[in-house]
Formats: C-alpha cells, sequence, structure tokens
C-alpha cells in the first residue's frame, strides 16, 4: 500500500506541476503545447507518437498501480520510489528554470531565450530527464512486462524528441551559442571539459 501512495503522490505533483505551468502560460497568451504543429515527416511522426506513448505511459501506470502488481523485491521498489522523486524534483526545477521558455514540442514560430542557467548547467534536457526518471521509478515500483515496453518505449520516443527535433531548432534559433553550450553540457547529465 506504501507503494501505491508514494507513486499516486509523485505523479500528482508531478502532472499538476505539468498543467498549473501550462494554463499559467496560456493565460500570458503563450502557447505551450507545440507538438506536431509546424512539422512534416519524422519530425511530426516523432513528436506525435511521443505524445501517444506519453497518455499511454500514464494509463498503464495507473492500472499498474491500481492492481499492485510486481515482480522486484522491496530494495528495489524502495529505489524506484527514490528514482521518481527525484524526477518529479528535476522536472519541477527545469519548469521553474525555464520560466517562459518552457514548450511542449519544438516550437514552429515562438522565440525562445536559450536557458543554460540552474539546472541547465549539468543537463541540457533535464524535463526529459525527470519524465525518464518518474518512469523508470513507476516501473521499478509496480515492474511487469506491460509497463517495461511502455516505458521504454516512451523513454525512447523522448530521445527521438530531442536528437531529431529539440536539438535542431536550438542549433537553427540560436547558433554558436548553443554550439558552445553543447560542449560544456551532457545531453541528460554531467558537465564536459569543453571537448565535444
Amino acid at each position: 500500500m506504501i507503494f501505491k501512495i508514494i507513486a499516486l503522490t509523485l505523479m500528482a505533483a508531478f502532472y499538476a506541476c505539468y498543467y498549473i505551468k501550462l494554463l499559467g502560460q496560456k493565460k500570458k497568451g503563450i502557447k505551450t503545447t507545440q507538438i506536431g504543429h509546424g512539422k512534416t515527416g519524422f519530425v511530426k511522426w516523432v513528436e506525435c507518437t511521443m505524445m501517444v506513448s506519453t497518455v499511454l505511459a500514464v494509463v498503464v501506470e495507473l492500472v499498474s498501480i491500481a492492481l499492485g502488481t510486481t515482480m522486484l523485491p522491496d530494495a528495489v521498489r524502495w529505489i524506484g520510489a527514490g528514482a521518481a522523486l527525484l524526477g518529479v524534483i528535476v522536472f519541477i526545477t527545469a519548469v521553474i528554470t525555464m520560466q517562459d521558455s518552457w514548450r511542449a514540442g519544438v516550437p514552429d514560430s515562438d522565440k525562445t531565450e536559450l536557458v543554460t542557467h540552474g539546472i541547465f548547467r549539468i543537463s541540457r534536457n533535464p524535463a526529459f530527464l525527470g519524465f525518464d526518471l518518474l518512469y523508470i521509478g513507476i516501473l521499478l515500483m509496480f515492474f511487469n512486462w506491460v509497463l517495461f515496453a511502455v516505458s521504454a518505449f516512451a523513454v525512447l520516443m523522448f530521445h527521438l524528441q530531442i536528437v531529431n527535433g529539440e536539438e535542431d531548432f536550438l542549433l537553427e534559433a540560436f547558433g554558436e551559442e548553443y554550439l558552445e553550450y553543447r560542449k560544456t553540457v551532457c545531453r541528460y547529465l554531467g558537465r564536459r571539459s569543453g571537448r565535444r
């Protein structure tokens, strides 16, 4: 029962942050959800499939939590709880740090600023890292093979979104500034000595 409470509380905090930010930006006239807008081909497919996979992941997570499925010992489940908590903290920190530059999907026309301070000094994609950690944490708490497949697919789609959409957009929008940033901060976690 404790793992159900932890998982549901962390998911509620995570998605509350997402939707509160979305509604706050909407009130300012900012179109936060940019998924699939103005894109074509593979990039559009990736963004739309990513969106579907995130919705599917939440559904399968909630079913797994409700059923209390698990194939792992409690020690691993506690590691999962820690990973999920870390994911929520990382995601909320990323959303707050991005301020009004936060978007879901690559903007097709909005001009935002390149955020390189705060948590972005150690991760170029902390919001995606937060999603990944939450998914991995829930998976470890309520492991079953369907949840594993759905979670792995969602994480893969996040990665494809970054490498096939977001990084190209940032390079085009910010040029040398982004290249310099990319040389010093890793895609998911860590800093480099300045070499690519």
